[in-house]
């Protein structure tokens, strides 16, 4: 990553469970969690829209 940009995230109480405890499982952050889940998502979308 350039550049870093901060958010504030507003999450429903069981998704962040959820995300802590697969970032715990994965020995990651929760903020390394997110951010690795969403670079899959961005990867899946883009390899999607190059498929014919």
């Amino acid at each position: 990553m350039d550049e870093e940009k901060r958010i504030t995230l507003r999450l429903p109480a069981d998704l962040h469970e959820w995300l802590v405890t697969q970032a715990k499982s994965a020995r990651r952050s929760l903020n390394s969690e997110i951010v690795y889940r969403l670079e899959i998502e961005r990867a899946a979308t883009v390899a999607d829209a190059g498929s014919p």
